[in-house]
């Protein structure tokens, strides 16, 4: 049993024990604070509030005619939730579905001129919130942070 501590009273006082350690509670809580400040930068658009809908948005975009079982795949969704925003972003205007030209069973997403202004508008949006969320890191700590992370997707279960 660990002795009693005074009650903290403000965020910096809360020692965070083993959670200090622990690599997913900063990527977690990294997470969290980025979406909630993206989320307030990109307030009022189609693609606020809610998961993959800017991944998806810019994927489509780099890649016309991608399969969704491909965008779920790179952006961690599973297919019934990735069918749910792929109907949400259609019904929104934003893309299009063609039947795959080699698999009539595929699907092949591509983005409508209203999705193609929005993407380039919210590229520009998000490349400014992650110049201005991560300013005290140097163009080498994002290198070294982007490539670790990549690491530990590459060898994650």
């Amino acid at each position: 049993m660990m002795a009693a501590t005074a009650v903290p009273v403000h965020p910096q006082d809360v020692n965070l024990g083993v959670l200090g350690t622990m690599l997913s509670y900063w990527v977690r809580s990294v997470n969290i604070a980025v979406s909630r400040d993206l989320d307030e930068q990109l307030s009022g658009l189609e693609v606020a509030r809610g998961t993959g809908k800017i991944s998806t948005l810019l994927i489509i975009d780099h890649h016309p005619g991608i399969r969704p079982s491909l965008i779920a795949e790179v952006i961690q969704r599973d297919r019934s939730a990735m069918a749910r925003l792929i109907d949400q972003m259609e019904q929104q205007q934003l893309l299009t579905r063609q039947t795959g030209e080699q698999d009539q069973r595929s699907q092949a997403l591509f983005l409508t001129p209203r999705g193609a202004a929005l993407a380039q508008h919210v590229r520009q949006l998000t490349q400014q919130q992650e110049d201005r969320f991560f300013r005290h890191l140097t163009a080498q700590e994002k290198k070294s942070a982007i490539k670790l992370l990549k690491k530990i997707m590459r060898y994650s279960p």
